[in-house]
């Protein structure tokens, strides 16, 4: 049983903790992404229909779709590292490239003239952040 009064098991809970969110909230994105494509994409280009981002919304969408895999899987394995062996690299990593994700997601709402939607970002880049500052 985990001491919780030791500041070293609360910092290895609170960095499962943070790479576990970054892993269900990243992969879940990017396997609804792949899942329903079409769907997502013919969202994703009428979004974007009015903007200077218009022409490149298909290959946008792609490389959003790699980053949030990317960050969702490498989570996912760092929250099994953090639990086994104690390492936060590979979490690390993927806190990484979520914050990369949020920043291309919100770069894009904005370019959009979503305001809304690119503040509701903020908190989940914020928790980003606090990963990074927790894993690294």
């Amino acid at each position: 049983m985990l001491n919780f009064h030791s500041s070293t098991a609360v910092m290895h809970f609170m960095q499962l903790l943070v790479a576990a969110f970054l892993a269900i909230l990243f992969l879940q994105s990017g396997i609804d992404k792949i899942f329903d494509w079409r769907g997502n994409l013919e969202f994703v280009k009428g979004h974007f229909a009015r903007s200077p981002l218009a022409r490149i919304a298909t290959p946008m969408f792609g490389l959003l779709t790699i980053l949030e895999l990317a960050a969702g899987a490498l989570s996912a394995v760092g929250c099994l590292l953090i639990v086994l062996q104690g390492d936060t690299t590979i979490a690390l990593n993927g806190a990484f490239i979520a914050a990369i994700a949020i920043t291309a997601l919100f770069f894009g709402q904005r370019v959009a003239k979503d305001y809304p939607g690119a503040a509701i970002l903020v908190p989940y880049f914020l928790l980003t952040l606090v990963a990074i500052y927790l894993l690294e």
